[in-house]
């Protein structure tokens, strides 16, 4: 699993946040709150690296904090601001075969999923891949 650091910028007396990543040129995203904007931002990074896969495009490795305060040009503005948040975003990768399924899903948890994802495949095996690595987690931890 790869992580790429999201800055999160809110500024006081207005609302919503937007979210860039330093190391994706062009994927950004924003939210009305936080969490909105953690949910969409995880939406955005999926987005870019399968545009980016299928236009056989080179995926950057993601740098850590430190690599982007001294390399991305950007940085400059971003830490003259006082309003801002460094936030790792998880990507999980996509295995090489995707298979189609059938699966029954409450009306009510599906209404709920459309409204944080325009694309309900990509954010339901998400999901299952991050239960998964909480798991294995969890299980590694309890063997320690």
């Amino acid at each position: 699993m790869k992580k790429y650091i999201a800055l999160f910028e809110y500024e006081d007396g207005k609302s919503g946040y937007s979210v860039v990543f330093p190391d994706l040129p062009g994927c950004f995203s924003a939210g009305d709150d936080y969490d909105e904007a953690y949910r969409m931002s995880h939406e955005a990074l999926a987005f870019h690296l399968e545009g980016l896969k299928n236009e056989n495009m080179v995926i950057p490795e993601p740098r850590t904090l430190e690599m982007i305060k001294s390399k991305w040009r950007e940085w400059k503005n971003w830490k003259n601001k006082l309003s801002f948040l460094v936030v790792p975003i998880a990507v999980f990768p996509a295995s090489e075969k995707s298979i189609r399924v059938n699966i029954m899903i409450p009306e009510g948890t599906l209404r709920r999923i459309d409204a944080v994802s325009k694309n309900r495949s990509a954010f339901l095996a998400n999901a299952a891949q991050y239960f998964l690595d909480e798991e294995h987690s969890k299980r590694k931890g309890v063997h320690a």
